[in-house]
């Protein structure tokens, strides 16, 4: 069988606004995770990794990060035809931006017809997982289908969170696409479960180019592909789901397979960190068969020191980043990213730390979220008193406090 013609389509123009204030300067996709990582690198690598490198990335909001991220990090060999390409928001149809994610691509049509791919692969840039999708296009070449959508089952319980997808009784050809429905079925292999739409396609070129062109023309269209587009292939027979318990990624465990999450509000992104910091993580960074690859800027190795009685430099249960100075200080459960320095006697506790966070003499940080270069005086205390946390900063319903980037940190 021979390879089919692919192109990548990542869309990366999200605004993020439930992740605020961590996107107040920079798109979704940019935000930083797990240290050293960016959202985008996820999708990227699954890409990278399935030896798809024709990529293109539509960006819209506050993309300058974004950008200079992928010009600097993503960078394949021009010279074999491969290329991660950031592409903003042209306005090639008039003075307007995308007005959805269907729209963003009948905008950059161009982008298709000069490599005219037989398939397209359509993936969103905010996710956390590992996926092979070499199979999932397998499966949709095989198929036949017009267009492929992955799906990760869920509890019934939960169908009103997700947009979800109902199939015939064989269980691949999707009957119905519905945006949290209240009365969702079971699925006919498992009645307490439902497919919950990962936000990710393979579309089959023409297929995708009549559907966008169609969908241009309605104005009572909302120019969205899980709303629109999608339940115009379905009506015409053509969709099939893709089922995410089906992907094998090398070096995968039965622990950390099948992992994805949605890391769309405050309190998401907060727990998809805590996933990656227990002994055994739910989400494994450590598979060398299935990298996630960044850029690393020339950072020194993390460095811990003093050892003078209750003085001690220390991380447990914690991931930490090169360019780390932990200085008589403690750090439990959390995540310090490059250049994070933790005092004498300082202590941060269940907490993600960005990139050149300062966290001063006595001070101690329980169960924040703390963006770049932020400093965090000597002595201050923050994640103890609720009330005064919010009068000073964001704070989540799971009670996380959220200090934003360059944010001035009174005592």
């Amino acid at each position: 069988m021979t390879t089919p013609r692919v192109l990548a389509i990542v869309l990366a123009g999200g605004e993020g606004k439930r992740l605020m204030p961590l996107t107040a300067d920079r798109a979704k996709p940019a935000v930083p995770f797990g240290g050293i990582y960016r959202l985008i690198d996820f999708v990227l690598s699954n890409l990278a990794n399935g030896h798809y490198l024709k990529i293109v990335v539509l960006t819209q909001y506050k993309n300058h990060s974004l950008d200079r991220h992928i010009s600097r990090t993503w960078r394949l060999s021009a010279m074999l035809g491969n290329y991660v390409t950031p592409v903003p928001a042209q306005q090639r149809l008039g003075p307007r931006w995308f007005a959805g994610s269907a729209d963003a691509l009948f905008q950059n049509l161009n982008l298709i017809y000069d490599e005219m791919p037989e398939h397209c692969i359509v993936f969103g840039a905010d996710h956390i997982y590992r996926m092979d999708p070499r199979q999932m296009v397998q499966q949709h070449v095989e198929s036949g289908a017009d267009v492929t959508v992955a799906a990760i089952r869920q509890p019934l319980s939960m169908a009103d969170q997700f947009g979800v997808i109902e199939t015939d009784p064989a269980g691949r050809r999707i009957v119905a696409f519905r945006e949290k429905p209240k009365d969702a079925v079971g699925l006919p292999d498992a009645p307490d479960q439902i497919y919950a739409s990962m936000g990710n396609y393979v579309f089959r070129t023409q297929a995708l180019i009549d559907a966008l062109r169609e969908d241009a023309l309605d104005p009572s269209s909302k120019h969205d592909l899980g709303g629109n587009i999608i339940p115009m292939m379905v009506k015409s027979g053509s969709a099939e789901v893709y089922d995410f318990a089906d992907n094998v990624v090398p070096g995968s465990t039965e622990r950390d397979r099948g992992y994805w999450r949605d890391v769309g509000t405050l309190d998401a992104y907060y727990e998809a960190h805590m996933d990656l910091i227990s002994v055994h993580p739910i989400f494994n960074l450590y598979n060398e068969h299935w990298p996630i690859y960044t850029g690393h800027d020339p950072l020194p190795p993390a460095k811990f020191v003093h050892n003078d009685g209750d003085r001690v430099g220390r991380a447990l249960d914690s991931l930490v980043s090169p360019g780390v100075i932990v200085s008589g200080g403690t750090a439990l459960r959390s995540i310090l990213s490059p250049g994070v320095v933790l005092h004498s006697h300082s202590q941060v506790e269940d907490s993600v730390l960005m990139g050149n966070v300062k966290i001063g003499r006595g001070a101690i940080v329980r169960r924040a979220i703390i963006d770049k270069n932020v400093v965090i005086p000597d002595g201050a205390r923050i994640g103890f008193d609720p009330e005064e946390d919010r009068a000073r900063f964001a704070v989540t319903r799971g009670g996380v406090v959220v200090i934003g980037k360059n944010e001035i940190v009174e005592r």
